[in-house]
């Protein structure tokens, strides 16, 4: 075998440094010393005998030193004080693992140490107690519980077998503490506890009507279902949908229900919830599992019979977690839910007595299955007379108070509030007027306390003084009348709205312009309204190629406001019969409803809020399809007192009302029409003028006074 030799030279400077890393392995051994007793007085005397820094490195990297690979290391390298300073480097490296492993078993030690301390203490505290005679027994304890429970058979059984398995299982253990939350959990729910309901119907519409302005289909309901209460004692499972724009009041009338009723109220919100587990509960088997909202909300309510307001249903969301609705089939199902498992629980408990309001604000956002199980009440948006009553009686006396006022400090008279409606808010609800009445109190109170004036009265004429200008301007009537503008009506989350189409007819080669952020179905309104007019193109005396020939343009301001909705099929095709014609369109009329290909009006929704808007924009007559005359004892008093409503089955009834004079040319026309289908259609309209229904007909006339 080869033999290397090498002669390596030290200088002073190199002793030097030798000398300073011999005492700082030295300092090294004294912290391995406190780590691990292992290392011994011999060692330490012995490993300072030597003073070959070569013999030095190899004696403490062969006994302190435990890998192996750290030990080649050092014999790899033949410099003395590059050696050293290497010993010293894989020195430190192991010293930091060895504290860590000793912190590490200190914090074992410690939690091991602290359960033996429990355990003993607890053994201890028993002995105590037999040798006092108070022979304490936590399962015996529960045992005792259940017993005075009165229970349910399977309930009391299912518990008794809990508290055995606990009786065996040790106090320290993990699943103890499963079991033990598990028996608490099932013995704090209301299995048998429960309000006797008030089915006194007076006192309940005295609440129903101290408590709310309006919703009077509610209030209704809710009287009839008292009045099968006093009737039946088990009338069934009410399960009641409230659909309506946010802000009118859904959750609250919930509330006032459950007080009316004497029953509690426990409220559970649905928005956002996307696991199933939030309906059925987790299992118990799971690291911190609890009961599903509909077992947590009676739990909360402390009886078996709450009214459960179950808000925001159409915001559930479906992932890979389950599906939140189908869960709630079982809770909202009457041949189901005298049964409902829930997962956490284990055990059957019946909901057949609860009372569920759901909330929503579309239908869009709820499955059909669901949707299937529910009463459907739709709240409207409010009246202007209604939003004064509830301003008046409800929000200013509640923000003077939240605010520290008297009603001496602060005063606002009607003509205020009702530019208030007007002007600063736009919505559906009361939400935002409420705010607005909470800033006007503010503003009184910073008034007051600067010393500015000592009460605050708030009129009409220093309203925009006080909080600014008007952020809202309600539509107002054009000056006169004009050719292809039409003022038609929409139903926004807001409420409804006055919505103006514009028609202009261009030369050019046949193009269809739609702006005004359309949707699918107002394009296919306008659609229909050209073809329409294309077969009826000898009626108007226009230019059978004005399809050709022309290009046309139809608007509908605010254009960037996305607009869509099945009834503007009228508007639009009386206002492309202006268009093309050169007839104006009276300015003080609105219209609403959609049309068939063969000029049929047919029906249309939310005309409440339509024609609240119309009349708030100051329209005097509005026309409507003749198959929403039912829904004409949903219109506000205040709009059937001061609006004519004409009633329509065919495009004809509205052309001829609608426009200055008949866009009609043939002598016929007015009399008898004939469409391409070949069918007769007799001029008949209807017609309601403030106080009255009139019906007009070619063969008679039937006058009614409106109830």
């Amino acid at each position: 075998a080869d033999v290397i030799f090498m002669r390596i030279t030290t200088s002073s400077t190199d002793m030097v440094r030798t000398e300073a890393a011999r005492k700082e392995i030295f300092n090294t051994i004294e912290e391995y010393t406190k780590l691990n007793s292992s290392v011994s007085d011999e060692f330490k005397n012995a490993a300072s005998s030597l003073k070959n820094p070569d013999t030095f490195a190899d004696f403490i990297a062969s006994t302190l030193l435990v890998n192996y690979k750290n030990k080649q290391l050092i014999l790899e390298c033949l410099n003395p004080t590059k050696r050293l300073d290497k010993l010293l480097t894989l020195m430190t490296e192991e010293l930091d693992i060895l504290k860590c492993e000793f912190d590490i078993h200190a914090k074992v030690r410690k939690r091991i140490d602290e359960n033996q301390r429990d355990y003993f203490l607890r053994e201890q505290a028993k002995i105590i107690s037999q040798e006092l005679g108070e022979d304490y027994d936590e399962c015996e304890e529960y045992r005792v519980n259940i017993k005075n429970a009165k229970l349910p058979a399977e309930v009391e059984a299912k518990l008794l077998k809990e508290v055995a398995k606990l009786e065996k299982t040790p106090y320290a253990s993990s699943e103890s503490s499963v079991i033990r939350n598990y028996i608490d959990t099932c013995m704090a729910l209301p299995w048998n506890k429960s309000t006797k309901e008030r089915v006194d119907i007076a006192e309940a519409q005295k609440i129903l009507d101290h408590d709310h302005c309006g919703l009077e289909k509610i209030k209704k309901r809710i009287l009839e279902y008292l009045a099968v209460r006093q009737l039946s004692e088990k009338p069934g499972n009410q399960i009641i949908c409230l659909i309506g724009p946010p802000g009118t009041g859904k959750t609250s009338i919930a509330a006032s229900i459950a007080k009316s009723l004497n029953r509690k109220y426990a409220r559970v919100s649905l928005g956002g919830i996307k696991d199933e587990a939030d309906i059925r509960g987790h299992r118990k088997t799971y690291v911190g599992a609890m009961p599903g909202r509909i077992i947590e909300a009676i739990g909360r309510a402390k009886v078996c019979n709450p009214l459960i307001v179950l808000d925001e249903i159409d915001k559930i969301s479906k992932t890979l977690n389950g599906d939140p609705a189908a869960a709630l089939l079982e809770v909202l199902d009457p041949e189901q839910n005298s049964f409902f498992r829930d997962h956490f629980i284990e055990l059957p408990f019946d909901l057949s007595e609860c009372m569920f309001i759901a909330t929503a604000n579309s239908y869009d956002g709820i499955p059909k299955p669901l949707l299937d199980r529910m009463e459907i009440i739709e709240l409207s948006s409010y009246t202007r007379s209604e939003k004064h009553a509830i301003a008046e009686l409800h929000f200013i006396p509640k923000q003077i108070k939240r605010h520290g006022l008297t009603k001496r400090q602060l005063k606002i008279d009607d003509s205020a509030i009702y530019d208030i409606i007007d002007y600063y808010t736009r919505e559906a609800g009361v939400r935002e007027l409420e705010r607005v009445f909470a800033s006007l109190c503010r503003k009184a109170a910073k008034a007051i306390v600067s010393g500015e004036c000592t009460s605050l009265s708030v009129t009409s004429d220093n309203l925009t003084e006080i909080l600014g200008r008007h952020l809202f301007t309600p539509d107002k009537l054009d000056e006169s009348n004009e050719i292809g503008v039409v003022n038609g009506l929409a139903y926004t989350s807001v409420g409804g709205d006055l919505l103006k189409i514009e028609v202009s007819i261009l030369p050019g080669s046949g193009k269809i312009e739609l702006t005004g952020s359309l949707g699918d179905v107002m394009k296919e309104s306008a659609r229909l309204g050209i073809s329409y007019l294309r077969s009826k193109y000898e009626l108007f005396g226009i230019d059978r190629d004005f399809y050709k020939n022309n290009d046309i343009h139809i608007h509908v301001p605010e254009g960037a406001v996305p607009k869509d909705g099945p009834s503007a099929g009228v508007t639009i095709l009386t206002a492309l019969t202006s268009a093309l014609t050169g007839i104006p369109v009276r300015r003080e009329i609105a219209m609403t409803g959609e049309i068939s290909l063969h000029g049929k009006v047919l029906p249309i929704g939310g005309l409440r809020e339509k024609t609240l808007a119309a009349y708030v924009g100051g329209i005097t007559e509005i026309f409507i399809p003749e198959k929403n005359r039912p829904n004409l004892e949903d219109i506000a008093s205040e709009v059937l007192e001061n609006v004519t409503f004409t009633f329509c089955e065919k495009v004809e009834d509205v052309l001829k009302k609608s426009l200055v004079s008949s866009p009609y040319i043939k002598a016929d026309a007015t009399i008898n029409l004939t469409d391409l289908s070949g069918e007769d259609h007799n001029d008949t309209t209807a017609t309601i003028i403030p106080g009255s229904v009139t019906h007009h007909s070619t063969s008679d006339s039937v006058t009614a006074r409106q109830s």
